[in-house]
């Protein structure tokens, strides 16, 4: 009997850069093992194209979609909820099933000040950082832990994949 996909959300402010860039390498990289999704505080009006531009760099297809609200995933069930900036942590709300919850706070490559090029550096920074901590999390034997241990590991993979 196969197992189904975990199902992991990733969340911040702007749905625009970070937490796109983490849904579509987690779909990449999971192939099939993990469906993830990414939502917002306060969604921005569009993707940041240097999210794309990274990811198109990189070889992945951005296949995320227009920013949107936590509201709109709120009630789904998640196995794993995953903040990626402070502010979105601060704003997680509670969601159904107890999902085990991470925060992998990082700065927002949005807010980099500079030409094209220092913002380009700093998208593909972001997704280096992002694909390290995911490829430890798919090393988990996720299936196999406690939700809060679970918690517990996917916590320090932000503290050590750096």
């Amino acid at each position: 009997m196969t197992r189904p996909p975990l199902r992991v959300l990733f969340l911040c402010t702007g749905n625009s850069a970070r937490s796109q860039i983490a849904q579509t390498l987690l779909n990449h990289k999971g192939a099939g093992r993990v469906v993830a999704d990414s939502a917002g505080s306060h969604p921005a009006l569009r993707v940041n194209p240097f999210a794309i531009r990274a990811l198109a760099e990189a070889g992945i297809a951005w296949t995320g979609h227009p920013p949107q609200s936590v509201d709109a995933v709120a009630q789904e069930r998640w196995d794993i909820v995953i903040t990626v900036c402070d502010r979105a942590k601060e704003a997680c709300p509670v969601f159904p099933g107890r999902p085990a919850q991470a925060h992998w706070g990082m700065p927002d490559p949005a807010e980099v000040e500079g030409g094209d090029e220092d913002k380009a550096r700093a998208f593909r920074e972001t997704l280096r950082v992002l694909a390290a901590r995911l490829d430890l999390m798919l090393a988990l034997p996720a299936e196999k832990l406690e939700r809060l241990a679970l918690a517990s590991r996917l916590q320090r993979i932000a503290e050590d994949a750096e």
